[in-house]
């Protein structure tokens, strides 16, 4: 008799979540018992309309707000706050320390949550940087290089950390197209080099099939969970394949 091979344990699980805050005048309802999983090395994407809750689910997996209904589990252990196994990349540019250098910026992530110290944060900075191409600007200030540049230190200092989930929040939106393309590019380069798991959100069909090995749709607010797609083989992007696994997933995030 044949074993069946042992389907890898999910890395992260998400259990009928239901997320709720408060505004000034309502209580609003984000998600509504969004179930889902991500496996090691995933590249896991949110996709779906504005106000469908996809930011704030991703601020619940990195412990920044708790669930009012279901669970999310790390490893198999229930989040409960933020932690270094989880970095956030936000769509903002201006998350880095302006008194500090690009290399003194992705050291001082790992010494203050206490994962490395020293020579070892300095040598594990530069690997990162170099890993995103930004070698040569390990010694400039964040005033002095682009919004995609800026980016790209936001990246390393999320990579330097070694975390199990890297979570990024649309941190490409703000970007001229050309750029958006080139950063959508250097992060499947990145992926490729070190197979780190993400979830990336985003609202874009095009980036989602891109970027993306696993495609979650929810629907507009609140959120649910309306389909779950495997994106298309990097070789297949620009063929029809592309165009119509975008206009499937177009019908069925915007269908009546």
């Amino acid at each position: 008799m044949h074993s069946r091979p042992e389907l890898p344990q999910p890395l992260l699980a998400v259990d009928g979540v239901t997320l709720q805050y408060k505004t000034t005048d309502h209580l609003v309802t984000a998600t509504y018992r969004v179930d889902f999983e991500v496996l090691p090395s995933d590249r896991y994407i949110l996709l779906g309309p504005s106000g469908c809750g996809k930011s704030t689910l991703l601020k619940a997996i990195g412990g920044y707000m708790a669930p009012v209904e279901g669970e999310i589990r790390l490893k198999g252990k229930k989040v409960t706050e933020p932690g270094p196994d989880r970095m956030m990349v936000f769509q903002e540019f201006d998350q880095l320390l302006p008194w500090k250098t690009v290399k003194q910026n992705v050291a001082f992530a790992l010494t203050a949550s206490g994962r490395a110290n020293g020579a070892e944060a300095t040598d594990r900075a530069h690997h990162y940087i170099e890993k995103v191409g930004l070698a040569k600007f390990a010694d400039s200030f964040p005033h002095m290089l682009s919004g995609g540049m800026k980016q790209r230190v936001s990246i390393a200092r999320g990579m330097a950390m070694e975390p199990d989930i890297l979570l990024m929040d649309e941190p490409f939106a703000a970007l001229d197209a050309l750029t958006r393309r080139k950063m959508q590019d250097e992060l499947l380069q990145l992926w490729d080099d070190t197979r780190f798991t993400v979830i990336f959100v985003t609202h874009s069909i095009e980036e989602a099939i891109r970027v993306g090995t696993r495609i979650l749709l929810l629907s507009p607010h609140p959120g649910q969970v309306k389909a779950e797609l495997n994106s298309i083989a990097p070789d297949e992007i620009g063929t029809p394949s592309q165009a119509k696994l975008e206009a499937r997933i177009n019908d069925m995030l915007f269908a009546k």
